[in-house]
């Protein structure tokens, strides 16, 4: 497709720090006419649909070493913000101790654009399907602020995200999950773990997500849930923990859970946002399908 002279005077001009504080400085210069970008696969989008405006300065970040790569230390694991998708879900550590994360991954868009795009992207859109499945591991998201790198609970930031109307101005530094041993379905204390993720999109494959779901939990050898995580995201709708659903669960033994009890309180709380392509009321009939689907296929058969 041809691009006249006024495509070319929209041209940003990208800029290259040397480091974060550099790149802090920039963006604290340039101000709103300014945006940090990275693979910038959902920012093209944005710009092409005319969802947002394209900004005079694009504030390159990948010139700045340490911000990719996955690494694990005795307390948790670190993902740099900055690491494709593609190098994510073919990391060897991430498959073994987080399926749930690895399955996500593999489900956003389309190979290409999972080379490109980053996970540190995916995140800070606030809808990344990738988010659901950090919630699930108790995600931290270590931000710079111009001076120092701080971490915060990734729930903690998509619970005000809901309410911030200015755009995040910190720097997504590295993601880090809490440390787990590898899934399996059983072990030698008679613990059963599981994990899931779960997506529904408008067709098979390569597509925006309707609905996601992620999980994970272990039951004792009496069926008793003594660890439970559910989350739930998907289209606009900001990515959630389901409090309410998992406390069923905890105060519940498996031959007693009432599979409909459990869909009802996926059905309450998960806060779906309607669209062109679904209502909200479908997204969460959808959310707690497969939230019982999983449980009821892991534990109950």
């Amino acid at each position: 497709m041809a691009i006249g002279n006024e495509g070319l005077l929209l041209a940003p001009a990208v800029l290259q720090p040397h480091d974060l504080r550099d790149a802090w400085r920039m963006k604290h210069k340039l101000g709103d006419e300014s945006l940090y970008i990275s693979g910038g696969t959902l920012l093209r989008t944005r710009w092409e649909t005319g969802a947002a405006p394209i900004p005079r300065y694009l504030i390159d970040l990948r010139s700045i070493k340490g911000l990719t790569g996955v690494s694990m230390t005795a307390n948790h694991i670190a993902i740099g913000a900055l690491s494709p998708l593609s190098d994510c879900r073919n990391n060897a550590l991430l498959q073994r101790v987080a399926p749930a994360l690895h399955e996500a991954l593999r489900s956003i868009a389309a190979p290409s654009v999972r080379n490109l795009a980053t996970i540190g992207g995916n995140v800070v859109s606030g809808a990344g399907d990738a988010l659901p499945a950090l919630l699930i591991y108790d995600a931290e998201l270590v931000w710079f602020d111009g001076r120092h790198a701080a971490a915060e609970p990734a729930e903690d930031w998509l619970r005000r995200l809901k309410y911030r109307s200015a755009p995040e101005d910190r720097i997504l530094t590295e993601i880090r999950l809490r440390a787990v041993d590898a899934v399996g379905q059983s072990g030698g204390d008679g613990l059963r773990k599981f994990e899931a993720y779960r997506k529904v999109g408008r067709r098979e494959a390569f597509t925006p997500s309707l609905v996601t779901v992620a999980l994970s939990a272990t039951v004792d050898r009496d069926g008793r849930f003594t660890d439970i995580r559910i989350a739930a995201g998907g289209g606009s709708a900001t990515p959630q923990r389901l409090a309410a659903a998992e406390a069923l669960l905890r105060e519940t033994i498996l031959s007693e859970l009432t599979y409909g009890s459990l869909y009802m309180a996926v059905y309450e709380e998960y806060e779906a946002c309607p669209d062109a392509f679904a209502s909200a009321d479908y997204r969460k009939k959808t959310a707690g399908n497969l939230v019982v689907s999983e449980i009821w296929s892991a534990f109950a058969q």
